[in-house]
């Protein structure tokens, strides 16, 4: 364990833990923006309609644990997380076919910033090289958010696409969501695991980088 507090290092972890908060509290606010759209208020009530970040923030998983992940323990694991949107289904018109949109906008969300990274970043590029790692790291967050989320475990956004999928009852899902943290943990220890994440990574990230190249070329 160590605390690498120079210039350069300091400056990085900086760019990595803003660009990640502002990834995250994107993805929560998504959630609530098109379950607002699709009828249920219960964000709205909650002031979660907002892109305001405090409100998506969450102590443990916007704060301490990123910046533990990427100051005191860097490469050896990162978690992070946003504040969860709380919604009620039965305001819903369409109850499984909404709530499958609303949980599939957070990870969406994710996927539409890393285009936006690699748009601007594509045309920055021209005018500055400089910027090509602080866009491929907008990027970069951003699929590993989306492809992270989409994990079927709940209570992470693909559990929850899964639910509905298999027709898992809300006992189950709860029960299974109790221990998802020690699941994941014991899972990112499996090598196979690992290499399956980072084959999506790769396979979500070639549009990304192709709009990016032909961008900057």
């Amino acid at each position: 364990m160590s605390l690498d507090l120079s210039p350069g290092a300091l400056r990085e972890g900086l760019i990595i833990y803003f660009i990640l908060v502002a990834s995250l509290c994107i993805h929560e606010w998504a959630h609530a923006f098109v379950a607002d759209k699709l009828g249920d208020d219960t964000p709205r009530l909650q002031g979660r309609v907002t892109l305001n970040p405090l409100v998506h923030m969450d102590p443990l998983g916007s704060v301490l644990f990123p910046l533990l992940c990427i100051f005191v323990l860097p490469g050896s694991f990162f978690f992070a997380w946003g504040r969860p949107v709380i919604i009620n289904p039965s305001n819903f018109a369409h109850r499984v076919r909404d709530d499958i949109l609303t949980t599939a906008a957070g990870p969406g969300a994710n996927l539409m910033l890393a285009l936006l990274f690699a748009v601007v970043g594509g045309l920055s590029y021209r005018f500055d090289p400089s910027t090509l790692q602080l866009f491929n790291l907008g990027i970069s967050i951003n699929v590993s958010l989306a492809v992270f989320n989409l994990i079927p475990l709940p209570p992470l956004d693909g559990g929850q696409i899964m639910r509905h999928l298999v027709g898992m009852n809300e006992e189950t899902f709860i029960a299974i969501s109790r221990w998802s943290f020690l699941l994941l943990l014991l899972l990112f220890r499996i090598p196979a695991f690992n290499l399956i994440l980072l084959k999506a990574r790769i396979l979500f990230s070639i549009p990304f980088s192709y709009v990016y190249q032909l961008l900057s070329s």
